[in-house]
């Protein structure tokens, strides 16, 4: 018998006063060049979006969050932005997106765009000027540029890493079109944390600053709904630039740096632990937001900000979502967390006390455009954030139990009080495409890290939508700027539509209900029969009615609670030798009601 107290098993208890939408919303991303392609040429557009809203109104969506499809050279497949005020002739033309817009105004869902401010690409205007201008110009005072090290400033200004792999700093003399062009004796370096061809900006410089609230402004007054900003922990970083010897990876962040390394002591706190990376998360970035924060709340309808920060822990993340900067913070601890129950409801618990601290929502998250899609990431032998990538060659995920627990995992995600996103394709339960060739590959992480890390190609295949059509109804022409696996066949939306069981159809029943009870503004609490369960995470979010949460991630079945009656369920469940009771079957979750 459990000796826990009601107050021990309160874990959420919701914000008083009017909601805004954005504290109970699921929103579903699209990744513009693999949601679907109204030209034919292959890669997915604007057009190709529109036509398929219909979808996301079905589905059951609140809104829809647009990766980059602004002009960009492309190099990381729109996170080099050359013109933020411009739609790129790949996807369209401005007035493509306000059609966009219009049509997804009609069907009630809202928009959300990326926004990239950490970098440009080295195609933008500005930096085309900076590398002019030369050094000490007004106009390299927009980047980072830094004389090198060494006796000739043959050596970086640090010792930092690109995200990407390999060194975070290119020397402009040493740039592919540096020979014969004015710069080619420049000896000055300019930082990027990701690709050479992302510029950092020096978001230190008002310049920079009064632009990007000015493109904030601009989509704002085209109507959309809100940011997404990338690497919204990475614009201001330490002064000095000093050295550090950690290492960051996508989305789990900053790792600390080795303790035999011996540049490591110089790096510790006083109480000995390792300082903040001093590239990202930097104090200086919370005045930015709460500068923003000031310029949506111009605009009527409860615009929003959505931040991508890599940031650890917790609380620490929830800083950037206090009252007077941004509105919502994906929650990578969450998509990290191995199959565990324990692990599992310590950073559920964690996540709601931190953010509660602060009036935020929590926002839950299980896969993106950057890393291995859940229903593969699950199927592996080590579950967990999962590799960067997966490879012909490499450990293949079980793909029937990886997507045993993605239907799992996804219901238990819904049924938690807060916001929530999707990635496309996860409605269709789409694996990883994990047998891309090398010559396919596109991601730059997998040519910067010389093809150690696959890269995240296999999570962006081209979504298959009729299982008869050529490159599965995605494009008019059957083209696909990656191929898609033909197994995919099955899992396409018409072929999944109306069929009993499918994963479109769970994902469809499973966010009309949880938009019916209310679930996403309501409490939660531990269902102190699981309470301290090594199998099993239970909880009950009481919004227009009570609902029991079970999610059985053990080895044996478990046997629904008494007095509760099974609303839906992630896959088949069983009965107890009695015939009368309700089991719960390994990697399956239930949604229940009170009888």
């Amino acid at each position: 018998m459990s000796t826990l107290t009601r107050a021990d098993l309160t874990v959420h208890t919701p914000a008083q006063g009017r909601a805004p939408w954005w504290r109970q919303a699921v929103i579903y991303q699209v990744y513009p060049r693999s949601f679907a392609d109204g030209d034919g040429d292959g890669i997915g557009d604007l057009p190709g979006i529109t036509a398929r809203l219909d979808h996301l109104a079905a589905l059951g969506v609140d809104a829809v969050w647009l990766s980059p499809f602004y002009r960009s050279p492309q190099a990381d497949a729109g996170y080099d932005v050359a013109d933020y005020r411009a739609v790129d002739p790949l996807f369209g033309t401005l007035a493509d997106a306000d059609a966009l817009l219009a049509r997804a105004r009609e069907l009630g869902l809202r928009v959300i765009v990326d926004l990239v401010p950490n970098h440009t690409s080295d195609e933008h205007e500005w930096f085309a000027a900076a590398l002019a201008a030369g050094p000490g110009s007004p106009e390299r005072a927009r980047y980072i540029f830094r004389e090198g090290g060494g006796e000739t400033g043959e050596e970086p200004p640090n010792n930092w890493e690109s995200v990407f792999g390999g060194p975070a700093w290119t020397r402009v003399r040493d740039r592919a079109d540096a020979p014969g062009s004015p710069w080619a004796e420049d000896g000055q370096w300019y930082l990027h944390l990701f690709d050479s061809k992302q510029p950092d900006l020096d978001w230190g410089n008002p310049e920079v600053r009064a632009e990007l609230e000015d493109v904030l402004r601009f989509w704002l007054d085209r109507g959309v709904d809100g940011f997404r900003v990338d690497v919204a922990h990475g614009l201001v970083k330490a002064p000095g630039l000093p050295d550090w010897a950690g290492h960051v990876s996508m989305v789990e962040g900053a790792e600390d740096a080795d303790d035999t390394d011996p540049e490591s002591p110089a790096l510790r706190s006083p109480e000995g632990h390792h300082a903040h990376p001093p590239m990202f998360d930097q104090e200086g970035v919370h005045e930015i937001y709460r500068d923003w924060h000031r310029v949506l709340a111009e605009y009527p309808g409860d615009r929003v900000l959505v931040a991508e920060a890599w940031v650890d822990p917790i609380e620490r993340l929830a800083r950037y979502v206090r009252a007077d900067e941004m509105h919502q913070a994906f929650n990578f601890a969450f998509l990290v967390s191995p199959w565990h129950a324990p692990e599992l409801r310590d950073v559920i618990a964690r996540s709601y006390r931190a953010n509660d601290a602060v009036g935020a929502p929590t926002t839950w998250v299980l896969s993106n455009h950057d890393v291995v899609r859940h229903a593969s990431r699950l199927g592996l032998a080590r579950t967990g954030k999962g590799p960067n990538g997966i490879g012909a060659t490499d450990p293949q995920p079980d793909a029937e139990l990886g997507l045993r627990r993605a239907r799992a995992a996804t219901l238990l995600m819904l049924g938690l009080p807060g916001s929530a996103y999707l990635y496309q394709g996860e409605e269709l339960g789409l694996p990883e495409h994990t047998e891309l060739p090398d010559e396919a590959r596109q991601d730059p992480a997998f040519f910067r890290t010389g093809g150690v890390e696959r890269g995240r190609d296999g999570c962006r295949v081209p979504l298959p939508w009729e299982q008869d059509a050529p490159g599965f109804g995605f494009s008019p022409t059957g083209r696909t700027w990656l191929p898609q696996p033909p197994e995919w066949a099955d899992l396409a939306a018409d072929a999944q539509t109306g069929r009993p069981g499918s994963t479109l159809e769970l994902y469809r029943e499973a966010l009309r209900l949880r938009a019916g009870l209310g679930l996403g503004l309501g409490s939660m609490s531990w269902s102190a029969e699981h309470a301290t369960s090594p199998d099993v995470v239970a909880f009950v979010t009481t919004g227009a009615a009570e609902v029991l949460v079970l999610t059985n991630l053990g080895d044996a079945d478990v046997a629904l609670p008494g007095g509760w009656s099974a609303l839906v369920a992630s896959g088949p469940l069983g009965s107890g030798t009695d015939g009368d009771a309700v089991t719960v079957p390994v990697d399956t979750t239930v949604w229940a009601r009170r009888i």
